[in-house]
């Protein structure tokens, strides 16, 4: 079973990589800059191509990342170059594209598996309306019922399904949560106070109601989906960015590549559509990410490009270039940390 969840992990991975890449590639060629190099995957090569056109194709050995090699990504770094195929020399806005590119598939890759889902399963809910409460639950305990719809939680306004999940995984100093719910037309205010439950060795509020099903079909419903779900996740993902940084998350709550494999093994288990909205989610994951205004993310080089833009003139190259490599080390710290937690969970 480890080897078809290593198997299913790296075909995800490679896959949300390759159409990642392929953004930057494609809109680099388009552009006529000089590419030395595509490459899927970090480390060393275990498989090469030299196409005609001059650019090596690369299979690497580890499927955590990939790159684009251009010439002049910073400054002018090749005498052997034309300067007008210098990524460094393009026009302001082919640059941006160039390096918005990746993302920019990430999304596209994203929406449209959430819609071939929708229109082969049906949609999943959107809106917060609970369905069953267990028998004994807190959620029972505190009043609230099957159809209430979450308006707020702890004070925050709640519009899908994903913004609510994420307020019930901050933490509450008084470990009560506040709820808004909407009912017979009616605002009402509930206090619940979830059980706690161990959990991969972290302590999981359970609250103890679902999610009200929804199985709409159809291309203008599941388009319409398609476009709801992908913007509840990049909300989502602001707001757990945002408790991080306030504290209400953890670090913990982040999972590196062993986390992600235990969610797909776990996915495997339910089979090709949850396999599918999990690809669809990793894809918004990376490609938020990369477009964080934070050096050596794609969001990074942006935000430089943003300040030389305003300041008109270009920043000092080497200055960027040190900030990016400053920016890769710490990103690859964090990702250390980040994968010593995921193992310490396995025990």
């Amino acid at each position: 079973m480890w080897f078809i969840t290593l198997i299913v992990l790296i075909f995800i991975l490679g896959l949300i990589i390759l159409v990642h890449e392929f953004g930057h590639f494609i809109t680099a060629k388009k552009s006529g800059v000089y590419i030395y190099e595509f490459s899927i995957g970090m480390g060393p090569v275990i498989h090469s191509h030299k196409g005609k056109d001059g650019i090596f194709y690369n299979i690497r050995a580890f499927p955590i990342g990939g790159f684009v090699s251009m010439a002049g990504e910073v400054y002018e770094d090749d005498g052997k170059i034309d300067k007008d195929k210098l990524l460094c020399n393009k026009k302001w806005y082919q640059r941006l594209l160039i390096l918005a590119a990746g993302v920019i598939n990430n999304f596209i890759l994203a929406i449209f598996l959430l819609f071939v889902l929708s229109m082969i399963f049906g949609s999943t809910p959107i809106e917060p309306i609970l369905g069953d409460i267990q028998e004994g639950s807190a959620a029972m305990h505190s009043g609230l019922k099957s159809g209430d719809k979450i308006v707020a939680v702890n004070g925050h306004k709640v519009h899908s399904w994903d913004e609510a999940q994420i307020y019930l995984y901050y933490k509450s100093d008084s470990g009560v949560y506040d709820f808004q719910v909407l009912r017979d037309g009616k605002t009402e205010k509930i206090s619940v106070t979830p059980t706690i439950a161990k959990q991969d060795n972290q302590e999981m509020r359970v609250f103890g109601f679902s999610i009200a099903p929804n199985s709409e079909k159809g291309f203008l419903a599941s388009l319409k989906y398609s476009f709801q779900k992908f913007m509840g996740f990049i909300r989502s993902m602001l707001l757990t960015l945002g408790g991080l940084f306030t504290g209400k998350l953890s670090l913990n709550a982040l999972s590196g590549p062993v986390g992600i494999y235990q969610v797909v093994g776990e996915s495997i288990q339910y089979g090709i559509q949850q396999l599918m909205y999990l690809t669809a989610l990793l894809s918004i994951n990376v490609g938020f990410i990369n477009i964080l205004p934070f050096p050596a993310f794609d969001g990074g080089r942006i935000f430089f490009m943003i300040i030389e833009k305003i300041k008109g003139s270009k920043i000092n190259p080497k200055l960027e270039n040190a900030m990016n490599n400053i920016g890769f080390i710490l990103l690859m710290l964090l990702m250390i940390y980040i994968t010593f937690q995921d193992i310490l969970h396995l025990f």
